[in-house]
């Protein structure tokens, strides 16, 4: 009896071994994916990529120059009053509120020359009687505008 039983657990495992190896066999084919692409998709794919550099590059140039600290204060009202004065009085001038703890500076201006932001500077302190300083700092430079483009 136990010859009998030891025969038929042989022959079960290999019969379950057999399975699971064609099993896998077909898991392998049946998991398969076929991909058929338009080759019309890569040449998108490159014209969008050639679109973003060309805007992004030409979006953010920055160069050396100068702009105006108008107010440096712990009040965060203060600040925003104070820029929206620039803006309502300058609409002309972008202005820059960065919160660097404790303090909200608020800056404006992209001047590439000294002279320009001196002229602004004067006029600026007519509304800002604590003053306003012309401070060194990276600034935005808006691209030239090419003949294609006029």
């Amino acid at each position: 009896m136990k010859f009998i039983l030891a025969c038929f657990s042989i022959l079960f495992s290999f019969t379950a071994f057999s399975q699971t190896d064609s099993l896998a066999q077909n898991r392998s084919d049946s998991n398969s994916v076929i991909i058929h692409k338009d080759p019309r998709l890569d040449l998108l794919v490159k014209k969008q990529i050639a679109i973003n550099d060309i805007t992004t590059r030409e979006g953010r140039k920055t160069d050396k120059g100068f702009r105006l600290m108008i107010i440096s204060t712990t009040k965060r009202d203060e600040a925003m009053a104070a820029k929206t004065k620039v803006y309502t009085f300058f609409p002309e001038l972008k202005a820059y509120l960065w919160y660097q703890s404790p303090y909200f500076r608020l800056k404006a201006g992209n001047f590439k020359d000294r002279k320009d932001a001196e002229n602004y500077q004067r006029r600026l302190n007519v509304y800002f009687p604590n003053g306003v300083f012309i401070m060194n700092d990276i600034i935005e430079v808006k691209p030239a505008k090419a003949e294609d483009d006029i």
